[in-house]
């Protein structure tokens, strides 16, 4: 218990370092680690902790403004087709990682190099979860329609078909088209949630 407080914590200071982070650059600023410390109203070694450079801090927090806002992504989807509710979430992915494939790609790499920069501090977030939230939304009108165990390992592994590690997959190790992974994604996502209803 005391474990997923700490947790819960250390997401929330990184999504109130990105949040202060988004604030001033909405101003039309570009600012330093040390002022979006200031900011968020934490220490700048805190901040240092969650990002290793101002670049890193900036390139997710436009990230995080452009993500996909679920009033969005659902509005007139039907309520009780949790494959169609997916679709959508699929397609407002699709859509926010084509208009910032650059940036999204050196998030990736920051979060990815981060636990071989600092191990002591590995148990802190590498990144923020954007689309666990999106998912859960997409599946909670369905269900009904699914076995109350079947729900979180659904969304899971839903997780792995949205998003930019899936965009990697299918265009840089499987080399697909946009259209020929569309395909792909649409067909994992119908298969996964036909088979949790069974």
């Amino acid at each position: 218990m005391e474990e997923s407080s700490r947790s819960n914590q250390k997401r929330r200071t990184r999504k109130d370092l990105l949040q202060a982070a988004a604030r001033l650059m909405q101003q039309g600023r570009s600012p330093s680690l040390d002022e979006v410390a200031a900011e968020a109203m934490v220490s700048r070694a805190t901040a240092y902790r969650y990002f290793p450079n101002a670049e890193a801090l900036l390139v997710e927090a436009a990230l995080d403004m452009a993500a996909p806002a679920p009033d969005r992504v659902f509005d007139g989807a039907p309520a009780d087709d949790p494959v169609a509710r997916m679709e959508r979430v699929d397609a407002a992915f699709e859509a926010m990682i084509a208009a910032n494939e650059g940036p999204l790609r050196m998030m990736l790499a920051h979060a990815v190099q981060r636990p071989l920069r600092q191990a002591e501090d590995g148990d802190l977030p590498a990144r923020q979860n954007r689309r666990t939230p999106l998912i859960e939304a997409a599946l909670a009108p369905a269900r009904a329609q699914l076995k109350p165990a079947d729900v979180k390992p659904l969304a899971r592994a839903l997780a792995l078909v949205v998003g930019t590690e899936s965009m990697v997959v299918f265009k840089d190790v499987l080399q697909l088209g946009d259209a020929d992974a569309r395909k792909a994604r649409r067909w994992a996502i119908r298969a996964m949630i036909e088979a949790a209803k069974r």
